[in-house]
């Protein structure tokens, strides 16, 4: 099954092309889902841009985001969508699982990735890095069936490319992590500083 799920893999991110989504028209194409936490309809949105091989963005979740989510998602007071950067094929495979359980398991995965992330991004061989993967989905309750067929379903990965796209050239995203609040791009913030930002923006 690995060989099938890295076969699939390895064709589904044509790194230096858009990826072509015409049949995202016809009925029953892959369609994008926000992952988000907290209040929907709070007056102040996050959005972070995150590849899952970058370790900056593993720094802040790691040492930072456990801290937001305390504070400023769990209580209700934002909404934080995270939109994934994918820069490498492993990133987008990272991806793919971190969405194969669905938005019940996705921010549980994502925490894995991140808290992995030395472990699988950091691997010498494509075959390697799958592996890992593997191992982090099944740890998260996915059933290995259900891992392979996520990894077998090329308009969905299509899908996924062709919007961090579009999300990239519409906020102007060229490093992660980086942040949109508001409607204005910051890059990487500690708490404090996150939290300042926040507190400025709720107070108005």
């Amino acid at each position: 099954m690995l060989k099938s799920i890295l076969a699939v893999a390895l064709l589904v991110l044509p790194i230096n092309s858009a990826a072509s989504l015409k049949a995202n028209a016809q009925e029953g194409a892959a369609v994008y889902e926000e992952m988000f936490l907290g209040n929907e309809h709070s007056a102040v949105a996050v959005v972070e841009y995150a590849s899952f091989t970058c370790p900056h963005c593993g720094t802040f979740h790691n040492q930072v985001f456990g801290k937001l989510k305390a504070e400023y998602i769990d209580t209700g007071k934002i909404k934080f969508e995270l939109r994934e950067v994918y820069f490498d094929r492993p990133g987008l495979w990272a991806g793919i699982l971190a969405r194969c359980g669905g938005p019940g398991k996705y921010f549980g995965i994502v925490d894995l990735l991140f808290k992995r992330q030395a472990q699988w991004s950091r691997r010498e061989t494509a075959m390697d890095i799958a592996a890992e993967l593997l191992k982090i989905g099944i740890v998260a309750g996915i059933e290995r069936t259900e891992i392979e067929a996520c990894f077998q379903d090329q308009a969905n990965a299509e899908m996924l490319y062709d919007a961090y796209l579009k999300f990239a050239e519409e906020d102007g995203i060229t490093s992660t992590p980086s942040f949109v609040i508001e409607g204005e791009k910051y890059g990487y913030m500690d708490f404090d500083e996150f939290s300042r930002t926040l507190d400025d923006l709720l107070a108005n």
